[in-house]
């Protein structure tokens, strides 16, 4: 149970050092605070980071993490993806057992809670900033999802 108490900790710490890290010219960042220690490598080649196969939700090919806005990769032509405000452990029911908050077919209201986000031992609700028909659940409840990955993907109506 320590190992799952320390994640929310070094998660945010990466959160809040990636994008100067990122910015930066540094190649390697490393940050130590009382037990919690963190470090940062850049990739020397951009091809050294592997792309999803075609059709699993990420890019079509090697791309570096500053590439773009959209690291998770693009929506089907035509749909939205709904993404994660932040770091942390998806669920898609509001408790074990529960019946999920969305089905894929079903439809999805701007502003409806489409599932919840724990970080840091609180759990955020996430909603939705589309309408329309649910099309592909694209996170697996329990796992651990990052800022800005697609959650489902939603074709607008």
């Amino acid at each position: 149970m320590a190992d799952a108490e320390r994640v929310d900790p070094i998660l945010t710490a990466v959160d809040l050092l990636a994008p100067s890290f990122s910015a930066s010219a540094l190649d390697e960042l490393e940050v130590e605070s009382e037990d919690l220690r963190v470090r940062l490598v850049r990739s020397s080649s951009p091809a050294a980071v592997e792309s999803p196969a075609p059709g699993a939700g990420g890019a079509s090919r090697a791309t570096p993490p500053t590439a773009g806005p959209a690291p998770f990769g693009e929506p089907t032509p035509g749909m939205r993806f709904v993404t994660a405000p932040l770091t942390g452990i998806w669920y898609t029911a509001p408790a074990p057992g529960a019946r999920p908050y969305l089905q894929v077919g079903g439809e999805v209201s701007a502003g409806q809670v489409i599932g919840l986000i724990e970080a840091m031992k609180l759990f955020n609700e996430i909603k939705a900033d589309v309408t329309g028909k649910v099309a592909r659940i694209l996170a697996e409840s329990g796992t651990l999802v990052k800022r800005q990955q697609p959650l489902i993907e939603v074709e607008p109506g």
